[in-house]
C-alpha cells in the first residue's frame, strides 16, 4: 500500500509528463517551501542538467555565428554591410550576458572556441560561396578579439 507521500511524489511525477508548465510551478513551490519530500528529484535533476547543456549549446551556436559573421567581414570587405556588424554586435552580445549569468562558461567557451571556429570556416563557405583554403585552419581571430566589441578585422 502506498503511502501518502509515495502518493504525492507519483501524483508531481505524473504532473510532469502532462503538464510541464504546471510541474515546474508546483516544483518551485515545493521548493519555497522546504517540501522537499515531495520533490520529484528524478525528473528535476534532469531538467536542471538539461539546462547547464542548453547554456552550453547557446554558448556554441552565438560562437560558430559570431565566428562565421567575423569570417565574412575579413574575407569580404566589399561586401560588409550594416546587417553583418549588427549580427557580430548581437550574437557578442548575447555570449556576454550569458558569461555574466554563469561566468564559469568562460573555461567552457575557451575550450570549444577552436571547434567552433571550425564549424564557422564551413558555414563562411556555404554563406560566401568562397573556397574552404581562403579561410585559415585555425581561427585568425583570439578569443579576446572575438568578444571585443570594438574589434572588427581589417
Amino acid at each position: 500500500m502506498k503511502t501518502k507521500l509515495n502518493q504525492q511524489q507519483s501524483q508531481t511525477t505524473n504532473l510532469y509528463d502532462q503538464d510541464f508548465n504546471l510541474w515546474l510551478e508546483k516544483t518551485a513551490n515545493l521548493l519555497k517551501n522546504r517540501q522537499l519530500e515531495e520533490l520529484d528529484y528524478d525528473n528535476l535533476i534532469e531538467e536542471i542538467e538539461a539546462m547547464g547543456r542548453s547554456e552550453k549549446r547557446a554558448i556554441e551556436s552565438n560562437l560558430v555565428v559570431l565566428l562565421m559573421h567575423l569570417l565574412k567581414y575579413k574575407y569580404q570587405p566589399k561586401k560588409r554591410t550594416n546587417s553583418w556588424r549588427y549580427t557580430i554586435r548581437e550574437h557578442r552580445r548575447r555570449i556576454i550576458l550569458s558569461l555574466e549569468d554563469s561566468p564559469s562558461l568562460k573555461r567552457y567557451l575557451a575550450d570549444v572556441f577552436n571547434s567552433c571556429y571550425i564549424y564557422a570556416r564551413q558555414e563562411a563557405v556555404d554563406e560566401t560561396g568562397l573556397s574552404l583554403g581562403v579561410f585559415p585552419l585555425e581561427s585568425p581571430f583570439s578569443v579576446e578579439q572575438t568578444l571585443n566589441f570594438e574589434f572588427l578585422p581589417q
